[in-house]
């Protein structure tokens, strides 16, 4: 899951090295923390966050699969 998300914001933003996502194992949940450059912060989030609501989405759904839950947190 982590690689998914690297791949969908690198492919997103003008700054592909700056891309870090850290993986936070919970008991319940795993928390995908995503950090990009801060120019590149609307392009990840969309307009009215359309575009991180469609990557938590895909998330959910990849989740169902494996039957686990996903979060996605943007940082600045």
């Amino acid at each position: 899951m982590k690689e998914l998300v690297e791949m969908i914001a690198k492919a997103l933003v003008d700054n592909p090295d700056q891309v870090v996502v850290t993986e936070v194992e919970g008991e319940q949940t795993t928390v995908l923390e995503l950090r990009v450059a801060q120019s590149d912060l609307g392009k990840v989030i969309g307009k009215q966050g359309r575009t991180a609501r469609a990557i938590r989405t895909l998330l959910g759904a990849c989740g169902m699969k494996l039957r686990k839950r996903f979060m996605l947190e943007i940082l600045e």
